[in-house]
């Protein structure tokens, strides 16, 4: 696929407001539909400094080769929406790609990735007045935990007003928890069925209300012990993708039929997969998702 972006560049430049504008006109869709389940493409990496994929350092530092992903993963069959930083979805509301989609402004980007005050996950994008704004449907928010860090507790009650205000609105709250260490000198997430018992248990009492919060979380060993900590609805992170996808998604599909889990999120492993079938990989997560690929949706 190629995209006109000489006349995307033309249009930011020359029309501000035909972001609002887009906006305003676009279609929208309930959060969920009648399969009562979401798959969501992720596409807010590249705010925190995350720009590499599988060890190529700047796969995702071309926005017109990421724009061109997103757009054939989002034209799929099945594929419900995706979540990401203004500047993203701005390009893909302007190129019409959010038509009918579910939409999810990501908030807070300001910790780093590599940087001295990584732990400092500050709200740098989207709040809840532009998400409401804009038309979309919530925000995603990063909250990772370290016992050792006293800026956590600023973290926590960042995304806790983040939630009661998006609740206000009627708009999802879509929490991403961690238990994090930055003891060796580098921010490390624990990817233990106990670390997500605890930062779950944590994210889910965040707010004056957690009516309208969803979480999202990784595969961990021990899964199951995970997910029955909250009752909160839930969807799989689908992370970096590996050099073995036949196991990454055999692990999804497992996690997709535990209780409470409705779906998944997934960037880099779909829009950069081995093989740089992006359609193919977008199909397999379809399928896990939803059942056999879909038609014509």
């Amino acid at each position: 696929m190629v995209l006109d972006l000489a006349a995307l560049r033309e249009l930011r430049a020359e029309r501000s407001g035909a972001v609002a504008e887009a906006a305003r006109k676009r279609r929208r869709r309930p959060f969920l539909d009648r399969s009562g389940r979401l798959m969501l493409l992720a596409a807010d990496h590249t705010a925190r400094a995350v720009l590499g994929v599988q060890g190529r350092e700047l796969a995702m530092a071309d926005r017109g080769e990421l724009l061109c992903r997103l757009v054939v993963a989002l034209s799929r069959p099945g594929v419900d929406g995706v979540l990401g930083t203004a500047d993203i979805l701005e390009d893909l509301l302007l190129l019409g790609a959010l038509e009918g989609k579910v939409v999810i402004g990501s908030m807070n980007r300001g910790g780093l990735a590599g940087s001295s005050y990584e732990l400092d996950d500050r709200f740098t994008g989207f709040d809840a007045r532009m998400i409401k704004r804009m038309n979309f449907d919530g925000g995603k928010m990063l909250c990772r935990i370290s016992f050792a860090d006293h800026g956590t507790v600023a973290t926590l009650e960042a995304c806790g007003k983040a939630v009661s205000q998006l609740a206000r609105r009627g708009l999802i709250a879509l929490i991403e928890p961690f238990i994090s260490d930055s003891s060796g000198g580098r921010v490390t997430n624990l990817l233990t069925a106990e670390a997500f018992i605890t930062s779950v248990s944590v994210a889910s009492a965040l707010g004056a209300t957690s009516a309208y919060t969803w979480l999202k979380i990784p595969v961990v060993p021990g899964i199951e012990r995970a997910v029955a900590a909250t009752t909160l609805p839930m969807l799989i992170l689908g992370g970096d993708p590996g050099t073995a996808p036949e196991q990454t998604f055999a692990q999804w599909e497992h996690a997709l039929a535990l209780p409470g889990v409705r779906g998944l999120v997934a960037g880099r492993s779909l829009l950069f997969p081995p093989d740089d079938d992006v359609e193919h990989a977008v199909a397999t997560a379809v399928g896990l998702v939803h059942g056999a690929p879909m038609a014509g949706r």
